[in-house]
Formats: C-alpha cells, sequence, structure tokens
C-alpha cells in the first residue's frame, strides 16, 4: 500500500515538467490526474472480481508492477495522450488493483479486528508518500523529472511485487470468530448481485459518497482557501503556514484509519461513524470560525482530516460485517465507487460554488451539512437497519433493512 501511494500524493511535483515537456495545458495534464482517480476507484469492482477469480497474491503483485510501469514509461513520453496512457491508465488500474485488493485481504484475516486492520492498511497508502516527497523533491531539483520517475518507478515496483509475494487469502478454520458482543457481523456470505439489490448497501454507498464529497471539497481546495483567507504564507512553528499544515494533515489522516478502526471494533462501527463524523462537523466550523488564525487553521486543519479519513476503515469493516468474507473484495470494490463520486463532486462543485457567490464560506457550510446528515444516519437509519437485516434484537427501519431472503440470528 505504501509503494502505491505516490502517483497520487506527489502528483502535484511534476505537473509543471509534465507542462513543459507536453507544451499543454494545466488543466489538459490535470486530465491525468483524473483518469488516475477514476481508474482506481470506478474499475474496482472488476479489480475485486479478478483477485476473487485468480490468485490474490499474483493480482496483487500485478497492480503493483503496473503503478511502477506507469512511471517508468512516464518517464519516456513527451506527448500529452502517452502520459494519460502511462501516468494515467496503467498507475490507475495499478493502485485500484492493489488497493482493493490488500483491503479485501484484511478484512478477511482479522475478523475480531477488522476495523483496526483495514485502517492499518489505509494508513500505509494515506502515510506512504511521506517517505517519498522529500526524497524526489531532491532528485527531480538534482536528477530532472525524468530520472526521477523511472527510478523511483522502479524501486516502488520492485519493492511492492515482492510484498504480495508474501500474500494468500485465509483457509478454512485459520481465522477466528468475530466477537458477537462487539459488533453486529453476518451469518452468511452475500454474493454481488445479491447485495446491489439490498437498499442497505445503497445506503452505505450513499453515506460514503456524501462523507467522500464534503472531506473532497475541503482537501482539493486546501490551498486556495489558505491563500484567500491569508494564511497560507505566515509563519507557525518556524515553517510557512500552508505547507506544515499539509504535512501534518497527512500524519492525521494516516493514524486516523486505524485509531477509529480499532474503536469501531469495541463500541460498534455506528456509533464511531456517528461520533466521528460528528467530530469532522465541528472541526471544519472551528477552522471557518478562526480561519485568519494561522496557527488556528494549521492545527484545525489537522483534526478536520483526522475526522475523515477513518471512512476508510469504517466503511470496508461494516461492509464486510454485514455482507460476509467470501465476496468481500468485489463488494468492498462497488462500495469504493462512492470516493469516486466524491472525488468528481468535491472538487469541481465546491469551485463552482465558489465562482458562484465569490466566497468559500458556502462551501464549508456544504461540508459541515453532509457531514451531519451522515453521522445521523449512521445512528438513527444505519444502526437499527442493519440489526434487522442481519436478525440482531434491537428497533430497526424495516423498509431500509428488509432483507432479500431469510437469514438465521447471528
Amino acid at each position: 500500500m505504501m509503494t502505491i501511494s505516490s502517483p497520487q500524493y506527489v502528483w502535484t511535483l511534476f505537473v509543471k515538467p509534465f507542462q513543459a515537456t507536453t507544451g499543454a495545458s494545466l488543466a489538459a495534464v490535470q486530465v491525468a490526474f483524473t483518469m488516475l482517480i477514476v481508474l482506481q476507484t470506478f474499475f474496482s469492482p472488476v479489480q475485486g472480481w479478478l483477485i476473487e477469480r485468480f490468485s490474490a497474491k499474483a493480482m496483487i503483485a500485478l497492480g503493483a508492477a503496473l503503478s511502477g510501469l506507469g512511471w517508468v514509461a512516464a518517464s519516456y513520453t513527451d506527448t500529452l495522450w502517452g502520459l494519460y496512457a502511462t501516468y494515467g491508465l496503467l498507475c490507475g488500474l495499478g493502485t485500484g488493483i492493489v488497493y482493493v485488493g490488500v483491503v479485501g485481504l484484511m478484512v478477511r484475516w482479522f475478523p475480531e479486528r477488522r476495523g483496526f486492520a483495514a485502517g492499518v492498511v489505509a494508513a500505509g497508502y494515506g502515510m506512504g508518500a511521506i517517505a517519498t516527497t522529500f526524497p524526489i523533491t531532491d532528485m527531480i531539483t538534482a536528477s530532472g523529472y525524468r530520472h526521477t520517475l523511472f527510478v523511483f518507478g522502479a524501486v516502488m515496483a520492485v519493492i511492492g511485487v515482492a510484498a504480495a509475494l508474501g500474500l494468500r487469502t485465509p483457509k478454512a478454520g485459520e481465522t477466528p470468530a468475530i466477537p458477537a458482543d462487539k459488533v453486529a457481523s453476518a451469518a452468511r456470505d452475500v454474493a454481488p448481485a445479491e447485495m446491489l439489490r439490498s437498499p442497505l448497501f445503497w445506503l452505505m454507498f450513499a453515506m460514503m459518497a456524501m462523507m467522500s464529497t464534503g472531506g473532497l471539497m475541503v482537501v482539493a481546495q486546501f490551498a486556495a482557501f489558505a491563500k484567500e483567507f491569508g494564511v497560507a504564507d505566515a509563519m507557525v512553528f518556524g515553517f510557512a503556514a500552508l505547507p506544515f499544515a499539509l504535512t501534518f494533515d497527512r500524519i492525521t489522516n494516516g493514524l486516523t484509519r486505524p485509531f477509529f478502526g480499532w474503536v469501531s471494533d469495541h463500541v460498534g462501527r455506528e456509533n464511531t461513524m456517528a461520533v466521528a463524523f460528528a467530530l469532522e462537523a465541528v472541526a471544519i466550523g472551528l477552522l471557518l470560525m478562526f480561519r485568519e488564525n494561522a496557527y488556528a487553521f494549521a492545527l484545525l486543519s489537522g483534526v478536520v482530516f483526522f475526522a475523515w479519513g477513518e471512512i476508510f476503515s469504517l466503511f470496508p469493516s461494516t461492509l464486510t460485517d454485514t455482507f460476509g468474507t467470501k465476496h468481500a473484495t468485489t463488494n468492498y470494490g462497488f462500495l469504493y465507487m462512492a470516493q469516486g463520486v466524491g472525488s468528481l463532486l468535491g472538487g469541481p462543485v465546491a469551485a463552482l460554488i465558489h465562482d458562484a457567490v465569490g466566497s468559500w464560506v458556502p462551501v464549508f457550510g456544504i461540508a459541515i451539512g453532509l457531514d451531519l446528515v451522515v453521522a445521523a444516519l449512521a445512528w438513527f437509519v444505519l444502526k437499527p437497519a442493519r440489526r434487522a437485516y442481519l436478525g440482531v434484537p434491537g428497533p430497526a427501519v424495516p423498509e431500509v433493512a428488509a432483507p432479500l431472503t431469510a437469514r438465521p440470528a447471528v
């Protein structure tokens, strides 16, 4: 997971060199990054099916190789279409295979610590670029971007393939049963076609899409916020506020995934969702309130990311709790498409709103509103709906939770 994080998180370091080489506009070059995210998310159901159909080890190794090869091939391209075919296509497909495949394995291997396990590997993706950002920056300055892409692409491909060779799916009897007193868990495995007919899946999809959209409204426009609020170049703790905040945010965005995953293993998925999502709404509100204070802006931004990144541990673990482990990888591939919806809506919609009203305040307001809506859905709708679906005693919401077939009690 660490080896596939750099194509997304250090993309910004290569934008100007790609512009200079291809002679293309900024918008045209940024299409490659959009392709990376779209292919990573919207193709994830197919990627999940391939992993379950063939060997998880082989497919994840292939994904790591494709991701590194995308960088190596991009180091040779001189055209815009070449950039799309290498950085966009190869890296997008490769990172998607690895991401969905690894998360799918974790929720199978550690059912009693499913949230924590998914959070740890998601943190590997969220924080992996911390180890490469400064070395890549230095190598670009010393040797140029082509040499940097070739070297780091080859190194990450080799490391990723080597790590993948140690992976396999668990055999029958190798994993313990999930404690019934902690989280409601599936009594049987549900295939993707049946899952897609369940209103409960689409409730989770809508919740993840709303959280992704609201969070990415802040993430995608963060530098623009800082500049408009006049704090980007202010000094905090001896550093410029914007780069300090971006580094701090990357750390908190990684730490939150195993932390809230661990919490959810002990107090329940929906309870954790309600608290975390409400916390993000409060953090964004405080960030808006103290937006002209550089110290508050930098520190509160870390709280915002801490309360947002946990969606990548809570949703896959909740999905697997609900629909079982046999098809966990493919099933999560369908849910992960919600992140793609958020990536398409969060950035462009936020920019359009700003351009229409001339202020970022409504963007913050929408993000806060989405957070509060999803927190309420987690507590008042998802929690009783899952209990009804799984046959666990407790208040239910029949129209959302109605099972497709009779299910034994957990």
